[in-house]
């Protein structure tokens, strides 16, 4: 039997798997407090704790949480090529 107290913790390979973000997202989000904290086991490991972040995507699925949408950026004009000299 488990100890009820005992919390079960992933590491960042588990975390990709669920939520399918790029790590420098998680990192900003993070810093702005809109995604669950790691925190660190070792120098080198650093884990979140699965039920925050199982709850933190619930709150975006059932729109608990107001997501903003970015719009991407306008692509850049290129201007034409001239023809080159002969």
């Amino acid at each position: 039997m488990t100890d009820p107290q005992i919390r079960r913790t992933i590491r960042r390979e588990e975390l990709r798997q669920i939520v399918p973000l790029s790590d420098s997202t998680v990192y900003e989000m993070e810093a702005k407090g809109k995604f669950p904290k790691r925190f660190a086991l070792t120098p080198r490991c650093v884990v979140w704790y699965l039920d925050e972040v199982l709850q933190w995507v619930e709150a975006r699925r059932t729109g608990e949480v107001a997501v903003q949408a970015v719009t991407p950026p306008k692509p850049k004009r290129k201007r034409a090529l001239e023809a080159m000299p002969a």
